[in-house]
């Protein structure tokens, strides 16, 4: 592949350049590039290769990208693609990249090519788990661990390492061949069975090892995620904490005497104050746990009430909408016929001026006109122009308030989704209070 001259200008990525860069493809796609209206939100591959670019800026509106070719320019950091959610396929080969980063949003990326620039270390990819194609070659890796990384993303199919420091290890392809079992082509070469095999023999204690490793890492990250999913469950109650001891031992946290006075309870064991305040709190948790579920069914079920009511009210302004469009469409139809009507009579009476055949009762003002055709063909086509431009003008009038006002509900009902989820919380939780203060004052 051609190396780009770094000595070149530096090209400021902009909206002129990547309108001039579209322009260009869809004129080599056998379009006239100067009649094709540029919609950035609808361009599905954009070649920006051999520009001199420095810094990636200007692709917010790209969001239907699917292919982006940044292949040999001056790029040094890897950013600007926070709103591509569609692309598939990243060519930044031959630019001056020192670090993986920026790469959170590409969750549908399969294809990353890196190769030719200075990485040293394989990072900041965790988002890119339908990867199945990476090119980083000709760059600074030198830890064949660092290459683990790589082992999360299950649909890995091609990688390329080749001029890296870690492909010149001894062992290098059976390591690679070992540890990415389900890996196909190495540095553009297709790993054979044999291969794999004698890697899977030689490696085997290692891998058993380090399987069992990642397997206690996938549960106690699993382990956390549930702690988190039940925390969170206990926060959305508004009884976390109430599932013990907390309340009470915060009660006595602050009270220089409290281990003294603390003490009697266990020389007096019909002082079962705490017990009793624990068992009370683990009420009050139940109940919250419980009215929670009822809540989300309730709210869930007013929702969907209201969900089906606004598609109603939806659908039916989708109707009045069309009914105003073909009421409208039948008042330009009347007056085509109308100008067209008119069109014929002038045409007829121009011929009777021309024949001097104009009846006496005609106005001045009127046979004055009909003695200049154009006058009178541009005064039919003013007219008729100004007919329609008062049809349509209040056409739009009319859609825009209907339209106006759909926002407007759909609005007023996410707002009074928010606000009843809101008075619903705070009522519940003066509740929980109000029983706890009871439940005290009766002890």
């Amino acid at each position: 592949m051609k190396k780009l001259n770094y000595e070149s200008k530096q090209t400021l990525m902009d909206e002129e350049v990547l309108q001039k860069a579209v322009a260009e493809q869809t004129s080599k796609a056998g379009k006239t590039a100067t009649a094709v209206r540029i919609d950035f939100d609808a361009v599905p591959h954009i070649r920006l290769e051999y520009k001199n670019i420095q810094w990636i800026d200007h692709l917010w509106d790209f969001t239907s990208l699917a292919r982006l070719d940044l292949n040999n320019n001056l790029i040094e950091k890897i950013e600007g693609l926070d709103r591509l959610i569609s692309l598939t396929w990243l060519d930044l080969s031959f630019n001056k990249i020192e670090k993986i980063e920026g790469l959170e949003s590409l969750q549908k990326l399969e294809l990353l090519n890196l190769s030719n620039n200075r990485i040293s270390v394989i990072e900041n990819m965790d988002k890119l788990e339908t990867l199945s194609h990476f090119l980083i070659a000709n760059n600074l890796l030198g830890q064949l661990d660092n290459v683990l990384y790589l082992r999360k993303f299950k649909n890995l199919f091609t990688l390329n390492l080749s001029g890296n420091p870690v492909s010149k290890e001894d062992d290098y392809k059976f390591f690679i061949a070992a540890y990415f079992p389900n890996l196909m082509y190495l540095d553009y070469r297709l790993l054979s069975d044999e291969t794999k095999k004698e890697a899977s023999s030689k490696y085997h204690y290692v891998l058993v090892k380090m399987r069992h490793e990642e397997l206690q890492r996938q549960q106690a990250h699993a382990a956390e995620q549930s702690q988190k999913a039940e925390l969170q469950l206990h926060k959305d109650a508004f009884v976390e904490s109430l599932n013990g001891s907390y309340l009470f031992e915060s009660m006595f946290k602050d009270d220089p005497e409290a281990e003294a006075l603390h003490f009697l309870v266990f020389l007096d064991p019909t002082l079962t104050f705490e017990h009793q305040m624990v068992d009370l709190c683990m009420q009050l948790f139940e109940i919250g746990l419980a009215d929670h579920k009822r809540r989300e069914t309730e709210v869930n079920y007013f929702f969907r009430g209201q969900t089906r009511a606004l598609t109603d009210y939806q659908q039916k302004v989708s109707q009045t909408l069309a009914d105003f469009e073909q009421q409208h469409k039948e008042c330009r139809d009347l007056e085509d016929n109308y100008n067209q009507n008119v069109r014929k009579i002038a045409v007829a009476t121009l011929e009777k001026v021309a024949k001097d055949d104009l009846d006496d009762d005609i106005p001045d003002d009127v046979r004055s006109l009909f003695t200049d055709k154009d006058s009178v063909m541009d005064a039919l086509s003013t007219g008729h122009d100004n007919h329609l431009l008062k049809i349509n003008n209040r056409e739009t009038e009319l859609v825009t308030g209907v339209n106006a006002w759909k926002v407007a509900l759909i609005k007023g009902v996410e707002l009074q989704k928010k606000e009843y989820k809101v008075v619903r919380g705070v009522l519940f939780s003066k509740a929980l209070f109000n029983s706890l203060l009871l439940i005290i004052e009766h002890l």
